[in-house]
């Protein structure tokens, strides 16, 4: 007796990785999320590599584990992979205190976020050709 089958919640043309209880704030994830949601995957990948901020390398390797999700896992093909979200979420917040002045105390917050990334494969969209205006 084993436990019925999940359904997939997802598409057949898209693939998925979580990465949780990543530290840092779940606003400064946001920013970097925000750099690579609805791009290529290549090119999120390239954004990410030279990007100064320290979250964007966590970001990713979650975002080419997604990659690898969909190659191995769902058959997808890579070069028309686009991060179709990245979805960041709160998690667990450890409360420290920091010492005051005259014996009082501070509460110092260090959050925890979740991050969610999901590629889908998109069919290579045919370029609008310009027509050249006489002048």
């Amino acid at each position: 007796m084993s436990k019925p089958k999940h359904p997939r919640t997802l598409a057949e043309t898209e693939a998925q990785a979580i990465t949780r209880n990543i530290r840092v704030s779940p606003q400064k994830l946001n920013l970097v999320a925000g750099l690579i949601r609805n791009k290529p995957a290549s090119q999120a990948v390239a954004t990410l590599t030279f990007s100064k901020r320290r979250i964007a390398q966590q970001v990713k390797k979650t975002l080419e584990s997604a990659i690898a999700n969909a190659e191995n896992n769902h058959q997808l093909d890579v070069d028309q992979l686009v991060v179709k979200t990245a979805d960041v979420g709160k998690s667990i917040v450890m409360r420290r205190f920091h010492a005051r002045g005259r014996g009082r105390s501070a509460r110092v917050e260090k959050f925890f976020s979740h991050l969610k990334i999901v590629v889908a494969e998109r069919a290579p969209e045919p370029e609008a050709k310009t027509e050249k205006k006489a002048a």
